[in-house]
């Protein structure tokens, strides 16, 4: 039942009664339950839940974390974000608290409710468009970042985000990453804007379709630098390969699993001595490149330099389990873990 899902006591993650801040799983379990605190806070607003009623407080309460305050959208007064500060007992040492955050801002991801579904959508469609950057949402977002780094500094600051909240939370660490400031991040099943390349069982032909996209998206961009001259000194790339965010993906998720062979694809070019073609195509995507043709201004907000990448390999029943924010604090995950770092 819906309700049950929305239940911390029925569904969140009891087992953690201690959380350890070093250890990588438990940061991911605690980042994922705040996320699901903001989907909770709105569907407490959407069924009129509060006090004794409502059922978010827990996804956060449990770990020692209080609301400091919504985000809402302004077009249709919903709850997408919130920003939490953690408030250990102070009974714990400091031994214990190395590497945990002093605030979190998290952001939800699309709910398919009446309430919120048209705004979630619509921002979807902008994010595919790669157009979210310039969305009221988006700013009310990197600005609720931005004040909270400049009081309290990027190193006390953890940014988590799910699916839409993903892309979210990443438009708001890159924006912060181009000016030095590299926040710590959480982004479960993050989108990416391509064909499900990554569900073609056939290694070779895989590696052909991605070689061929290189060759290609490398080919356009030189084109295109040729017709709109830039600096070719200065590599975006190599400004944010700095920011290393967390990523949480599950290969039977067609909305996240490309992350797989985004990075992987990098590697091998590398390989075979094609890693010049790739520090090329790796920074840009063809809708971007056609929307730039036409005079529209594109950054794809989906391709990144580096990632510490985490692969939920557990058989997913579904693609909605597949997708879902409750796998990440399951106890007997099974999870693969790649470091890339753009060089």
């Amino acid at each position: 039942m819906e309700s049950e899902r929305e239940s911390f006591d029925l569904s969140g993650p009891l087992h953690l009664t201690f959380v350890l801040w070093d250890n990588a799983y438990h940061r991911m379990s605690v980042a994922a339950s705040l996320v699901q605190g903001v989907y909770i806070l709105e569907r407490d607003r959407q069924e009129k839940r509060e006090g004794p009623n409502a059922l978010a407080p827990p996804w956060w309460t449990f770990f020692h974390f209080q609301l400091l305050r919504p985000l809402v959208d302004d077009v249709d007064s919903s709850i997408f974000g919130a920003i939490y500060e953690f408030r250990p007992p102070s009974s714990q040492s400091n031994d214990t608290l190395y590497r945990s955050p002093r605030y979190v801002i998290a952001f939800r991801g699309t709910l398919t409710k009446s309430h919120s579904v048209s705004r979630d959508i619509e921002l979807d469609i902008h994010f595919i468009r790669q157009g979210l950057h310039r969305t009221s949402r988006s700013e009310i977002a990197i600005q609720a970042v931005r004040n909270m780094v400049a009081t309290v500094g990027d190193s006390n600051v953890w940014l988590a985000g799910h699916s839409l909240g993903s892309a979210m939370a990443m438009l708001t660490g890159k924006a912060m990453a181009k000016n030095g400031l590299f926040i710590e991040s959480f982004l479960f099943n993050p989108p990416f804007v391509s064909a499900p390349i990554e569900r073609i069982k056939h290694e070779r032909l895989k590696h052909g379709i991605r070689f061929a996209g290189s060759v290609i998206t490398a080919g356009l961009t030189i084109a295109m630098q040729a017709k709109q001259p830039k600096d070719l000194s200065v590599d975006p790339f190599a400004a944010l390969s700095a920011w290393v965010p967390c990523l949480f993906v599950n290969p039977s998720d067609h909305i996240c699993s490309e992350y797989i062979g985004y990075f992987e694809h990098r590697r091998k070019m590398d390989e075979i001595g094609a890693g010049v073609i790739e520090r090329l195509a790796t920074q840009n995507s063809l809708g971007g490149l056609l929307m730039s043709a036409f005079g529209k201004e594109s950054e794809p907000l989906h391709l990144i330099p580096s990632a510490s990448l985490t692969v939920n390999v557990t058989p997913s029943r579904n693609f909605k389990e597949a997708h879902g924010i409750h796998q990440w604090w399951k106890p007997d995950l099974r999870l693969e873990n790649k470091l890339y770092n753009y060089k």
